[in-house]
């Protein structure tokens, strides 16, 4: 589900044209079944400065990679922040297709569910962070901020 548009113009929109990357904020694609989880997440990133694109389960965040893949100018997102636990597909598991895929977009899995296999196999699969719910903004923030800045280069 995109906030601040319709969900149809906001995904059209939601993806531009490579050439200008530089010209423009980060985009993040945040997806959690939880809606009050998805807007302070959101809340937190716009005041940031950033672009945000949500997802509401995991067929939605396939469904906005796709379609941000197959719009006319398209651009995947920076930055992936997705829960652990959604209905239709895990965090763990769509992160495991990227990287099947080849593609190397940093992803920071958010879960209530943490515990030492879900970190290593989030590890294993190259995630840039797992953060373990009850988290701190600041810590999300920091996170945000550490993954982005590895994926520039």
């Amino acid at each position: 589900m995109v906030h601040e548009q319709t969900e149809g113009a906001a995904r059209a929109a939601a993806w531009e044209d490579p050439k200008t990357v530089s010209a423009r904020a980060p985009r993040i694609l945040v997806a959690d079944d939880q809606l009050e989880m998805r807007t302070l997440i959101r809340k937190m990133l716009v005041r940031r400065g950033y672009e945000v694109v949500e997802a509401s389960d995991g067929p939605d965040l396939v469904r906005v990679l796709i379609d941000g893949l197959t719009a006319d100018e398209s651009r995947a997102p920076d930055l992936i922040i997705t829960d652990v636990r959604m209905p239709g597909f895990t965090g763990l598991e769509v992160l495991a297709r990227l990287r099947r895929e080849q593609w190397n977009t940093p992803v920071i899995l958010i879960t209530a569910f943490g515990d030492a296999k879900l970190h290593g196999e989030a590890q294993r699969l190259g995630a840039a962070y797992v953060l373990d719910k009850p988290f701190e903004l600041d810590e999300l923030r920091d996170a945000v901020e550490a993954a982005l800045a590895v994926a520039r280069g």
